[in-house]
């Protein structure tokens, strides 16, 4: 399985390298490193990096806006950043909190023009809490995308900004009537773009502001987030984007609220929220980011994608992805460091891309701590993967606490490398290997049986592709698989 969201939990190595202090021009050049290889290993056009390093910010740009136009983006370059946007919804949301307007515990509906017995699970009410931490249970998302995204190419974007386009508020609080609650609030999570409009309606509803208002008071003016807005003026432009075919893809319509993606914003202004999420003073940061659910060491908060503890320390994630463009922002607090990484592509593997970036440069820029295994074994594995399989049982031997060994998307990743090279046999012998480190969890077998299926070892895939079933019984990839084996050997 391609997309590994890591919950390992692993003790955070302060002692397993000296701290190091690295000079501008290291920092630069690692940046210039990860861009080489993104642009290499994804062949999009452009591709942005900022940073924030202990108050400091760096920042560059790569290729070209429009292959062959010589267009570089620069730190005023307004990009799409999709559910980046969510993050300030989040804010807004902490803030009315903080401010006593609202309470994590309350009914949504308290604060919901409009009745709406349906939002319920068997008594139990839908609250502000499970809507920010993403687990409100809702059986379907508004405006319902899941007949048009079926079946996905070139033309599905063009087909979701049509049904966006036409989507009224009107038509959200009829829907909203239809919603069905088919969990317990707060124990499923589901990521629902509904939830993020309903919620900027609570915000209105609580402050007698419009949700634009409100960002513009509350984020923007303070922070002096002068880029960064939901309606651009005649005479600014965004970035075109492009999906990984090369298309040329429509821009996100503006849709209700637009609470759920639909802000623009720029590199200067990315690094400056990056600096405003790295505050640990700051009660407001400390608020969204909080473990709302006592979950310890993997939680949602307010509308992040993760925060989690693991040998990057406590850490922030959130992923913007639009028809053409992608961004991946990400703090590391206990380094004092935030890293905003931005494409303009929309591909397949394009987020796989950016999550390798973002994790070469923490591991690049972190002055202590354990570094990634997978990059440490890469270039041997490549040469000779018996060789790389070896150097890596050495160093879990004879040095278990300078290298993040506990992290599952390290194998699985460099697996995944290989066999897009073209190195299947390879790729199979370092999923061998990822299995045995981590037999209890589903993943490894799925990415094994993958590796099979590609080898035509059918017979392998299926069985691996069922003790993947047997440890995650919801893992629809496998289901797929299982039957296009089926069909592939009749």
């Amino acid at each position: 399985m391609k997309k590994l969201l890591s919950i390992i939990i692993i003790t955070f190595g302060y002692s397993a390298f000296a701290q190091k202090t690295l000079t501008e021009k290291q920092i630069y050049s690692a940046m210039d490193a990860q861009a080489e290889a993104f642009l290499k290993e994804s062949k999009a056009n452009s591709f942005s990096i900022g940073i924030v390093k202990d108050g400091k910010t760096y920042t560059r740009h790569y290729g070209e806006i429009d292959k062959g136009k010589g267009n570089k983006a620069n730190n005023s370059t307004l990009f799409e950043i999709a559910s980046v946007t969510k993050l300030f919804t989040g804010t807004l949301v902490a803030k009315a909190v903080l401010d006593g307007k609202i309470s994590l515990d309350d009914d949504i509906r308290k604060y919901i023009t409009g009745s709406y017995p349906n939002l319920q699970f068997n008594g139990t009410p839908v609250t502000i809490k499970d809507l920010v931490s993403l687990k409100s249970g809702f059986n379907k998302d508004l405006p319902d995308r899941s007949e048009v995204m079926k079946v996905r190419n070139d033309s599905t974007a063009f087909k979701v900004e049509k049904l966006e386009k036409a989507y009224t508020k009107e038509q959200f609080f009829k829907d909203l009537k239809s919603i069905k609650i088919e969990a317990l609030p707060g124990t499923v999570y589901n990521y629902n773009n509904g939830t993020l409009q309903l919620t900027a309606h609570i915000l209105e509803n609580v402050y007698g502001k419009s949700y634009e208002t409100l960002l513009k008071e509350n984020i923007f003016i303070p922070l002096k987030l002068n880029h960064t807005k939901l309606h651009i003026s005649q005479n600014e432009t965004i970035a075109n984007g492009y999906d990984g075919n090369g298309v040329l893809m429509p821009f996100l319509p503006y849709s209700l609220w637009g609470a759920q993606g639909y802000l623009k914003s720029s590199l200067t202004d990315l690094t400056t929220f990056l600096k405003f999420e790295l505050d640990k003073n700051n009660p407001l940061v400390q608020e969204s980011q909080r473990d709302l659910l006592n979950n310890k060491n993997y939680w949602n908060a307010y509308f992040w994608d993760e925060v989690t503890v693991n040998h990057n320390g406590r850490n922030a994630r959130k992923h913007g992805g639009a028809f053409g463009t992608q961004n991946l922002f990400w703090v590391f607090p206990d380094y004092n460091i935030g890293i905003s990484v931005i494409t303009n592509q929309g591909g397949e593997n394009t987020y796989g891309n950016l999550y390798n970036a973002v994790q070469n440069l923490i591991d690049d820029l972190k002055p202590f701590g354990q570094k990634l295994i997978g990059r440490e074994i890469e270039k041997k594995c490549f040469e000779n993967i018996d060789s790389g399989i070896a150097y890596y049982k050495e160093l879990k031997k004879n040095k278990p606490d300078s290298y993040n060994f506990s992290d599952e998307s390290e194998l699985n990743n460099l697996g995944y490398k290989l066999m897009r090279s073209g190195a299947v046999e390879s790729a199979i012998k370092l999923f061998k290997l990822y299995v045995s480190e981590f037999p209890n969890s589903g993943n490894p077998y799925d990415s094994l049986a993958e590796a099979y299926f590609n080898n035509k070892e059918y017979a392998l895939s299926k069985q691996n592709y069922q003790k993947a079933m047997e440890l995650n019984p919801d893992n629809s990839n496998a289901k797929e698989m299982l039957l296009k084996i089926e069909n592939q050997t009749k």
